[in-house]
């Protein structure tokens, strides 16, 4: 299964490691970033168990806005 959050669709980002040195030359190299993900087991609204992959970000805003007796 893909490094996504089933949430918000935050996935993996790609970019460019730039060396420490920042000489005039700029070496570049590729590499990828990846979200933090937590498998969590959640219940639906038929009292039935999923388990989803949510980043941490998105498990932080659930506990916030009182959703997380949702979250097992």
């Amino acid at each position: 299964m893909a490094a996504k959050c089933e949430i918000s669709g935050k996935g993996v980002m790609t970019g460019h490691k730039i060396s420490i040195t920042r000489s005039h030359v700029s070496r570049r190299a590729k590499r990828t970033w990846k979200p933090n993900l937590k498998k969590v087991r959640v219940m639906d609204e038929n009292g039935s168990v999923k388990t989803m992959k949510i980043c941490v970000k998105e498990l932080r805003s659930l506990k916030r806005s009182k959703q997380y007796s949702r979250v097992i």
